[in-house]
């Protein structure tokens, strides 16, 4: 069996937390190679509600650190990828009957003090809980909250006429895949080895180092390779990795958590956010989505075994389709469910009563097997992974004296090198110097790629030089360029992953991408032999 040399960290798991641990370390100096069983981002980190928020709710919850921590990274990461993330503005309409989740603490405070309250939340609550938002992790970007009159605005125009009154705030919106394979390609600019399509079957000690073993998923080919220290970042299987591939008995635990969308024709015509609060106590997000669609999310429910994939059922479909009807004027049923989608949020095991009430915040627990090491990484939330990342080197610093400090928070991501508030500006330049550019097409490829959509069009003057066309302004120069540099293989990597192009193929279109990419595939190996 074919043996590789031996590194100072092996990540497993190519989710945000895994490439964010290992682009992190690798700009510290260490040797790192990360090995992600499918493709980066195939399981929770592209199935997240998109949003860099600091998580109002938790303020319910009294999680003061997770919620600052989250509030100022949101201005930090606005600076590291202006093209993927950006500022959002949200909604929040008020009406006398919002209740608590039962299981909050504030509930039981509010209840305590002031039972004739009987669990709602009273609007000086509500602005009491926003200026804390607005001040704990302090703003140099976003803009302070607002009081809206919805009685005739265009925020108030979707919504039933009972709703008068809104509060609005600021979060941030970020295309979550497209994060990890930028920190990913990040990562491999600065050393780290990326393996995708990669499983872990087992790793041991062997004296003060971890043996690895490694399949290739597509090839059956088996490696062996040694670490000084092991990451488990597996997500919804770090209790897997922990117990059947590092064998550690380990007491902390995980607890999986499915979150369900569904995605809707557009619903209204404006640019900002929902944030909708139910008769339970829980809340959702309508969210303008891909120009044409509308994002609904989440639910919360229990999700038992990893390895089955989680589906949005018909429940949770209904569920998030009752919920909006509660404040929309004009009802929506399945028939406007244009696509769903589902993830697995491995959250820390606190004994929480409830899927809701379970902690967002992240634990790091570091082991040893003997005199091996290995870094667990439990919960988290997508707003915090450079901290968590930061926090993860901070925990093992101590095996590697002689690694740099901490830099994430001054390095932009691969085309991320422009102004937070220069994508309007770019769109036109490139336009100009592409003249056959639509300008649905130029804003898809710099929210994509930033400054390297000049690099996926090259020297191309019309269409016809960027090769095939697939449908939706993908190319055969673009689809090329996914598979050279960001890890892509097929069209799903491609279509639902490094994009959402996928709401606008055709079946026959993407079968068409598939065979395209099986057959530059099958060249590439064939050229490598």
């Amino acid at each position: 069996m074919a043996e590789d040399g031996t590194t100072d960290i092996f990540v497993i798991g190519g989710g945000i937390n895994g490439c964010g641990i290992a682009r992190d370390a690798a700009g510290r100096g260490l040797s790192v190679r990360l090995a992600e069983m499918g493709d980066l981002a195939s399981a929770t980190s592209s199935a997240s509600t998109k949003l860099f928020h600091g998580g109002l709710r938790y303020l319910e919850y009294f999680e003061f650190r997770l919620v600052r921590e989250a509030l100022i990274e949101r201005e930090v990461l606005l600076r590291m990828m202006p093209h993927i993330a950006w500022p959002m503005r949200f909604v929040l309409p008020y009406h006398r009957d919002m209740r608590f989740d039962a299981s909050a603490p504030a509930s039981r405070l509010l209840a305590a003090v002031m039972p004739w309250m009987k669990g709602r939340r009273p609007d000086w609550l509500i602005r009491l809980g926003l200026l804390m938002y607005d001040t704990l992790g302090g703003r140099k970007i976003l803009p302070p909250t607002r009081v809206l009159d919805l009685t005739d605005s265009p925020e108030g125009a979707p919504l039933k006429p009972e709703f008068r009154k809104a509060f609005e705030y600021s979060d941030c919106w970020v295309e979550d895949s497209r994060l990890v394979v930028l920190n990913a390609r990040d990562a491999a600019a600065r050393g780290a080895q990326i393996l995708t399509r990669t499983k872990v079957l087992e790793a041991a000690p062997e004296g003060r180092l971890w043996r690895i073993e490694t399949e290739n998923v597509e090839t059956g080919e088996r490696r062996i390779h040694h670490a000084r220290l092991l990451v488990n970042a597996g997500g919804p299987w770090v209790g897997d990795v922990l117990r059947h591939r590092v064998r550690l008995n380990a007491a902390s635990g995980v607890r999986l958590v499915r979150g369900s969308h569904i995605v809707t024709r557009r619903l209204f015509d404006h640019d900002k956010c929902y944030f909708l609060q139910g008769s339970d106590g829980r809340i959702i997000f309508a969210i303008p989505y891909e120009t044409d669609f509308t994002l609904i999310g989440t639910t919360d429910v229990e999700h038992d075994d990893p390895d089955t994939p989680p589906v949005c059922t018909p429940e949770e479909q209904r569920y998030l389709l009752d919920f909006a009807n509660q404040y929309l004027a004009d009802p929506i049923s399945e028939a406007d469910i244009v696509w769903t989608y589902s993830g697995v949020r491995p959250l820390y095991d606190d004994g929480a009563s409830s899927a809701t009430a379970a902690t967002r915040d992240y634990t790091l627990t570091l082991e040893n097997a003997g005199s091996a090491p290995v870094l667990n990484v439990f919960g988290g939330k997508i707003t915090t992974y450079r901290r968590l990342a930061e926090s993860a080197l901070e925990k093992i610093g101590a095996h590697f004296p002689a690694m740099s400090g901490p830099w994430t928070a001054n390095g932009v991501l691969p085309g991320g090198d422009f102004p937070v508030d220069g994508v309007s500006a770019m769109v036109g330049s490139l336009r100009a110097e592409y003249p056959f550019l639509t300008p649905f097409w130029a804003r898809r490829l710099v929210r994509a790629y930033g400054t390297d959509a000049r690099r996926v069009l090259g020297r191309a003057t019309a269409e016809e030089d960027l090769g095939p066309g697939f449908g939706a302004t993908l190319t055969g120069a673009e689809v090329a360029w996914l598979m050279e540099n960001e890890y892509a293989r097929t069209a799903d990597d491609v279509i639902w992953r490094r994009g959402k192009l996928g709401l606008r193929l055709s079946d026959g279109e993407v079968a068409r991408l598939e065979a395209w990419m099986a057959e530059r595939r099958a060249a590439l190996t064939a050229a490598a032999e």
